[in-house]
Formats: C-alpha cells, sequence, structure tokens
C-alpha cells in the first residue's frame, strides 16, 4: 500500500471474515503509515487470528489495534499471544466480547508477561475463569509497562481476585483496573484488598456489579486506609445498602484521602447526612469529592 497520508484505518462492522482479515494483514505488512487499525465486529475467528498474528510480527507501525467481537476463541488465542510477545510497538490493545477461555487465558498470560510495549489492555465480555483469571492475572503482575486492564464482565471469581491482589502486590506500574462483574465475593475482595494495602500506583479500580457485600467493600476501604503511600483516584464500589459501619468508614478514608473520589454505582441515596453535600448524580452516584466527579 503506497499510500502515505492514511493514518487511521476503521473497517469495524464490515464481516470481513478470515478471508478478508487475512487481506487487510497482507496490505499491512507493507504500510509504513497506518497506527491505528479497528477491525471489530468482523467474525474473523481463528483464521482471521492466525492473518493478524503473522502481521503484527513483521508491522513496525500500528500503535492502536481493536479486534473486539470477532468469535476468537481459545486456538485463536495461541496464535495472538504469539504476536503479543513479540510485537513491542502496539501499545493499545483490545480483544473484548470474544470467546475466550481459560486456555486463552493461560496463553495470553504468559504473553503479557514477556510483552514489553502494551500499555492498555481491553479483554472485557468473555469467558476468562479459574485457571485462565488466575494465569492472565500472573501475567499482569509480571509486567512492567501495562497500565490500563480491562478484565469486566468475566468470570474470575474469588481465585482471579487473588490472584489480582497478588499482582498488585508485585506489579508498580498499572494505574488502572476494571474488575466489574466478576463474580467476586467477600473472600474474593478480602484477597485483592492484601494487594491494595502495598500498592502505590493504582488510581482507579472498578469494581461493581460483584457480590462483594458491606465486609467486601470494607476490606477495600481499610487497605487504602492503611496504605500510605496509595494513589488511589477513584473508586467504585457495587450498588448495595450500605451499613452503618461502611459508611463511617467511607467518610473516615474520605477525610484521611481528601482526593479520593468513591463512587457507588447507579445509586440514588447517599448512606450519611454528612455527605448529603455532594452533588446528586446518577450513573453512578458520587460520595465525596463532587468538583473532581466523573460523569
Amino acid at each position: 500500500m503506497a499510500n502515505t497520508s492514511v493514518v487511521s484505518l476503521d473497517l469495524a462492522d464490515n464481516w470481513l471474515l478470515g478471508e478478508g482479515a487475512a487481506a487487510i494483514a497482507e496490505m499491512l505488512k507493507e504500510n509504513h503509515s497506518i497506527s491505528a487499525v479497528d477491525l471489530s465486529d468482523n467474525k474473523m475467528g481463528i483464521e482471521g487470528a492466525k492473518a493478524i498474528s503473522a502481521m503484527l510480527l513483521e508491522n513496525t507501525t500500528v500503535v492502536v489495534l481493536r479486534l473486539s467481537g470477532n468469535e476468537f476463541d481459545d486456538h485463536a488465542a495461541k496464535y495472538l499471544a504469539d504476536a503479543i510477545t513479540a510485537n513491542s510497538k502496539v501499545e493499545v490493545l483490545d480483544l473484548s466480547y470474544n470467546k475466550f477461555g481459560h486456555k486463552a487465558g493461560e496463553a495470553l498470560g504468559a504473553a503479557i508477561a514477556e510483552n514489553i510495549g502494551l500499555k492498555e489492555l481491553k479483554i472485557s465480555w468473555n469467558h476468562l475463569h479459574s485457571e485462565g483469571a488466575v494465569a492472565l492475572a500472573k501475567g499482569v503482575g509480571a509486567n512492567v509497562f501495562l497500565k490500563v486492564l480491562d478484565v469486566s464482565y468475566n468470570g474470575f471469581g474469588n481465585s482471579g481476585a487473588a490472584a489480582l491482589g497478588e499482582a498488585l502486590r508485585a506489579n508498580n506500574v498499572l494505574e488502572e483496573l476494571n474488575v466489574s462483574n466478576n463474580r467476586i465475593s467477600v473472600e474474593g475482595a478480602l484477597r485483592l484488598a492484601v494487594g491494595l494495602r502495598e500498592n502505590k500506583t493504582l488510581k482507579i479500580l472498578r469494581m461493581i456489579r460483584n457480590p462483594m457485600q458491606n465486609e467486601g467493600c470494607c476490606g477495600l476501604l481499610k487497605a487504602l486506609q492503611a496504605n500510605s503511600g496509595t494513589g488511589m483516584e477513584i473508586l467504585d464500589l457495587p450498588d448495595i445498602a450500605w451499613s452503618k459501619e461502611l459508611a463511617e468508614l467511607c467518610e473516615a478514608v474520605q477525610t484521611l484521602l481528601p482526593n479520593l473520589l468513591l463512587r457507588r454505582g447507579g445509586s440514588t441515596r447517599l448512606q450519611r447526612k454528612s455527605l448529603l453535600a455532594v452533588e446528586l448524580r446518577p450513573q453512578p452516584k458520587v460520595l465525596g469529592n463532587s468538583h473532581n466527579a466523573v460523569p
């Protein structure tokens, strides 16, 4: 492709399938100007994964690559893992809305541990659970470049949350983590909180739609309370009825960390009168520090 004026290619939702993906991949092998590529929702499957992975072994200009909704499964993940291990140029990778299971988690986790280029990885809305979730989390713990990770709407559960807690203890680079809707209960929240007690770099943690109850929420807040070097700026908690203990702990943490924005997703009520001065916002509810509220 000789045209050097095109720097962004958006072919999302075009039913390219494997054959079309292969053609685009061949073009990108020769192209030296396109840096952002969106091939989302093209049902590329395993053949598409093979072609894109082969392209990534040669291409040195693509920095942003969006591959969500392409029916990639555990077999496709093997090819993508090879590319992630070898490619150091892609900084933003979106693999959400695919069909990755625990085998994919193991393959991609090992690749993430070796990767030296990725800064943002979105792998939400897949089927990562059990050993796969743990393996992916371990890969994150070993990575020293990744800043943003979205694993929401998977099945990490308590074992995956525990592995993420260990990753947060070891990782001093990650700044944003989304683990919303991952079947994390009280046990998992408390295990993840172990990592929060030591982590200094995480700024945003989203944990809405997890059955972690008041006890799990308290565990996270107590971890921040005990971490004098925490960098946390935004903490999204599940939309549940808050106990008196949790509401008081929330207020105490806000006093200790005045720049921390606590939000309760979808809530329409604040739990304490002392917080009523906060601007009311639906989706999600802001608890404290409304001046820096994020819509």
